[in-house]
């Protein structure tokens, strides 16, 4: 074989399986695709995805938000717990799940209260839940609306960060809580997990997904971000468009994301 310096190297992709094969002077390496890259044993609410500054980044957070909430933090020589896990771990990666969780508490983040005041409640709906990951799962939000207002009322959560609320004599899910579960699609057959986001509310054609682009925000196998390169050079919305064989509703949804 000839030495590396000397081999020419061609890449051909498989938009079907969103993999690509590696052709190395007649050597063909075809790696896994990134949802075979780990065991099916490993849950996918478990599967370490992000880095914190990658959450921030997806999720639209000021620098540093998504650590605090994730795994705490110290101000002032005060020890502050972390809402998301349970006790600190000082891992650098963000698993699915907390990446989930994560973007519940987002859509709280403008609600004028510390966020350190859900830890209490999320403690408890994991006992009452028995799962590790109860905002990723969809019974909070659907037949376990009774459950979460109980949980609310026991650790007296400030109303502007509650989850269901009670309206006309029904429980109701709050502003917040039905823009992350109609934004969020989960699996029957995974426990309903939540299994993919779409993160704008007005379009479901971003999508972030964890077995697809790395779990990089993207639209129909495009990732958002270069499409966002491709306009800041000044390329044109319909040139994008015809580049990436989309339409240019779907481009200006990507712009729409990345500018948020």
């Amino acid at each position: 074989m000839p030495p590396l310096h000397e081999r020419s190297i061609e890449t051909t992709h498989h938009p079907n399986d969103h993999t690509a094969t590696l052709r190395i002077t007649g050597v063909s390496v075809r790696p896994r695709r990134y949802d075979e890259a780990m065991p099916n044993t490993v849950d996918l609410l478990d599967r370490p995805t992000y880095g914190y500054g990658e959450v921030d980044r997806l999720l639209h957070l000021r620098a540093g938000t998504s650590k605090r909430w994730i795994d705490g933090y110290t101000r002032g020589g005060k020890q502050y717990a972390p809402v998301v896990r349970e006790h600190p771990t000082d891992s650098p990666y963000v698993t699915w799940g907390e990446f989930v969780e994560t973007r519940y508490l987002s859509e709280f983040r403008n609600a004028g209260v510390s966020m350190q005041q859900m830890r209490p409640a999320v403690a408890l709906l994991r006992q009452r839940f028995q799962t590790k990951y109860p905002l990723a799962h969809a019974r909070p939000f659907t037949d376990g609306r009774d459950l979460v207002l109980k949980v609310q009322e026991e650790v007296g959560l400030d109303h502007r960060l509650s989850l269901v609320v009670v309206a006309s004599g029904q429980l109701k899910l709050s502003t917040g809580a039905q823009t992350f579960y109609s934004t969020t699609e989960f699996d029957p057959d995974r426990d309903n997990t939540a299994v993919l986001i779409r993160p704008l509310a007005t379009s479901a054609s971003v999508t972030i997904d964890p077995y697809r682009n790395s779990g990089s925000p993207a639209v129909r196998g495009v990732r958002t971000e270069v499409i966002f390169e491709q306009f800041k050079t000044g390329e044109e919305i319909e040139a994008i468009a015809d580049t990436f064989d989309l339409t240019v509703s779907e481009v200006e949804d990507a712009l729409r994301y990345e500018a948020a």
